[in-house]
């Protein structure tokens, strides 16, 4: 308990925690900004247009935002003290040196959790209200059908934060471990979606953007993911995204010199 406090304490007093956090819920006014020029655009158009209109749930746009930022806060929870040396006063503290990463990630996951849940479920809620029964009624879905999606939506925040908190760990560089969160996030799907089949579906379907829909058996064939997934594996490979960092990490930390 010690540990969690202390790293508690760590996390608070440093100005980029609160930056990432403001920059995260801020996705929330993006998200409607966005919905509030869409439907103007849509009350602005003629009839035969409004009926091709399309909009997608742009939570699911937006959390794209606190998914990158609660990552960056992941690696400058484990780089930026390996840079300033307080990582060894860290670990002859808590000598064992595991228990300090897994202070980290409690605090960080939970920091993830409920910058998630205030952003997707924030999002939904304002630009359902601005968007109503336009574009098809995109927004009019009973909440309880669209409650499952928001859960797993809002629940790959926190397993961004923990990889990154875990790619830090591994790599010990603040612009390696954040090069490589967003390579796995954003830029490795663009080029699994530009592989020939079945490669494209296979591959796609494992690409963490894809699992949320797929936890919940939703259809990705028209997406850069795949949707080969059952439900529960899935959730087990978001779970292997979350913890897999985590214990490499832990595994490193207690071989190599602070």
């Amino acid at each position: 308990m010690n540990t969690l406090a202390s790293e508690w304490l760590k996390v608070r007093s440093v100005r980029s925690t609160y930056l990432n956090l403001v920059l995260s819920l801020g996705s929330v006014l993006l998200g409607v900004a966005v919905a509030w020029t869409s439907a103007g655009m849509y009350d602005s158009a003629p009839l035969h247009r409004r009926a091709q209109a399309a909009l997608t749930e742009l939570e699911e746009v937006v959390v794209i935002v606190p998914q990158l930022c609660m990552g960056i806060m992941g690696v400058l929870a484990f780089t930026s003290e390996h840079v300033t040396g307080m990582l060894r006063t860290s670990f002859t503290v808590v000598p064992r040196r595991w228990p300090v990463l897994m202070a980290k990630s409690a605090v960080i996951g939970l920091l993830g959790l409920l910058a998630g849940a205030i952003t997707v479920f924030g999002t939904y809620f304002l630009c359902r209200l601005v968007v109503g029964d336009r574009f098809s009624g995109v927004y009019t879905t009973p909440f309880l059908e669209r409650l499952p999606t928001l859960v797993t939506t809002s629940l790959s925040v926190p397993v961004f934060a923990l990889l990154g908190l875990g790619a830090g760990a591994i790599l010990r560089s603040t612009a390696g471990a954040v090069a490589t969160l967003v390579g796995l996030a954003y830029v490795i799907p663009m080029i699994c979606g530009n592989l020939p089949e079945p490669w494209s579906e296979r591959l796609g379907s494992l690409m963490i953007g894809g699992l949320p829909r797929q936890i919940t058996g939703a259809d990705l064939t028209h997406s850069v993911y795949g949707s080969q997934l059952a439900p529960w594996a899935a959730a087990a490979v978001m779970a292997v995204y979350a913890t897999l960092p985590i214990l490499a990490g832990a595994l490193l930390v207690r071989r190599r010199a602070a």
